[in-house]
């Protein structure tokens, strides 16, 4: 039945990044990571599945690499937010531990820290 069988659209996080980009477009690059990541990692959650924990990672990966570039503090921090949200949705504490130290403004940590205890600690 190879007929019916569609190939498996790329993921956004696996397209190169055309050339320099501002900060406004990495964040965005970033929101859409988050987003179209998100189900890969309930399901890293819910299933423990290896397939999806490599595209979870790699998802992480590429958004971890492009808020690195971002130069103004405040979308950085948003970025690294949307980030450690992700990495909760997948269980990955010690991940979003080490992204939620990055945060420099303590209004982002705060709400961070309020929206999941376990970071805190």
């Amino acid at each position: 039945m190879r007929w019916f069988a569609r190939p498996r659209p790329a993921d956004i996080w696996d397209e190169p990044v055309p050339g320099p980009i501002g900060d406004i477009q990495a964040a965005d690059r970033i929101r859409n990571i988050c987003a179209d990541a998100r189900a890969c990692a309930e399901a890293v959650r819910a299933y423990a599945k290896s397939g999806e924990r490599e595209r979870y990672e790699r998802a992480a990966r590429a958004a971890m690499e492009i808020a690195m570039k971002i130069s103004d503090d405040l979308m950085r921090d948003d970025a690294v937010r949307r980030i450690v949200d992700l990495c909760m949705k997948a269980d990955d504490v010690r991940t979003a531990q080490i992204l939620s130290r990055a945060i420099q403004a303590s209004w982002v940590r705060e709400a961070v820290q309020r929206d999941y205890p376990a970071l805190s600690e």
